[in-house]
């Protein structure tokens, strides 16, 4: 089963960028979609972006589309999140997560499983 770890959280102030990880081991990333997802205190869990084996996005929000980006590096086993133009809405624990054993990201969220711990990023001024 896959093991999933999040790295790189910190405080950022609005309007600047920041790139988290998600570490992958217990098989190997290249089989696998990974999604990005967040929870801010209060809210619901939010899938943010997926990426598939062939590399291709799927957007989940509507409100990261254009600032959020996502990219895998197999040979390192890490799926990355870059931000950037951040607010403070963005304000989140924010998590991984594979629909593990399935390739391509799918549409429904309930799929994902495999969750990493989480990562904090806090946007303020």
């Amino acid at each position: 089963q896959l093991q999933l770890v999040e790295s790189g959280g910190g405080l950022v102030q609005p309007g600047g960028s920041l790139r988290i990880s998600c570490t992958v081991s217990g098989g190997r990333l290249d089989y696998y979609a990974i999604g990005w997802f967040r929870q801010a205190p209060g809210k619901e869990r939010e899938g943010l972006l997926c990426i598939s084996y062939r590399d291709e996005r799927t957007d989940y929000a509507e409100s990261v589309k254009d600032r959020f980006s996502i990219s895998r590096d197999n040979a390192n086993k890490k799926v990355d999140l870059q931000m950037n133009s951040l607010k403070s809405e963005d304000t989140a624990v924010y998590y991984c997560a594979s629909p593990y054993p399935r390739s391509q990201c799918p549409e429904s969220l309930a799929y994902f499983r495999s969750w990493g711990q989480g990562t904090q990023v806090t946007v303020y001024s």
